[in-house]
């Protein structure tokens, strides 16, 4: 499986290596309310939109993933109150507690 995935992953970069190379004519981007212009190869206006996109679905992600990973919080701390729960009264049976003998008054002795 490993084979598979290096082998995947250098005929990507391979692949990537070409189009870098076939696209290095520059281009000129603008931004419409700002009035820069800037001037860029095309391949690197590509891979900074593939990092754009990447980086917008990957935050919407984590965000989106925030109500399970707070309820996975809550859950764990629950377990564990739980686990020391169970481990005090597993304790409590193991060792019971002797049970105090009390002497009767001195007047209620018997004689």
């Amino acid at each position: 499986m490993t084979i598979l995935y290096r082998a995947v992953v250098l005929a990507g970069g391979f692949v990537l290596v070409l189009f870098a190379l076939s696209n290095r004519e520059t281009v000129s981007l603008t931004l419409w309310p700002l009035p820069f212009l800037v001037d860029l190869p095309l391949y690197l206006v590509f891979f900074l939109s593939l990092l754009l996109g990447f980086l917008i679905g990957a935050s919407t992600a984590w965000i989106a993933g925030s109500r399970v990973r707070r309820e996975l919080r809550r859950r764990r701390r629950r377990i564990e109150a739980l686990e020391r729960e169970l481990a005090a009264t597993q304790a409590e049976l193991e060792n019971p507690p002797v049970p105090a003998t009390t002497a009767l008054p001195a007047s209620r002795q018997a004689t």
